[in-house]
């Protein structure tokens, strides 16, 4: 599976693909939203883990744009924020699920449970 981590922290797109190394059989990966919609039409992955604030476009409005391109796209929000808006906002751009940072490894539940 290919996983697609759209995170700006570098240390942070360490951290999660050792958590799911195991999991994935490629990874491929961008800083910002802007990046994200040509990634995922190159590699077409499994799995896009998507922070939501970044510098130029953020995850909000990537998912959304690569949501309304290949409707069948699984976009997970990981984030530190908790808010429920920004939840609520999460779900009607079309991500699938919102996984805190603080809480890594629930990463690994959505992507074996909806394999």
């Amino acid at each position: 599976m290919t996983v697609l981590i759209v995170e700006d922290d570098g240390a942070m797109r360490e951290l999660i693909k050792r958590v799911i190394g195991d999991l994935a059989d490629s990874f491929c990966e961008c800083r910002d939203g802007r990046d994200a919609l040509a990634l995922y039409e190159k590699h077409r992955p499994a799995w896009v883990l998507m922070d939501i604030r970044m510098e130029h476009v953020d995850g909000l409005t990537a998912t959304e744009q690569i949501m309304r391109a290949w409707p069948s796209a699984r976009v997970l929000v990981v984030t530190t924020y908790t808010d429920e808006d920004l939840r609520e906002a999460a779900h009607r751009a079309g991500a699938c699920g919102y996984v805190s940072k603080e809480n890594l490894l629930e990463i690994r539940k959505w992507l074996v449970t909806q394999a």
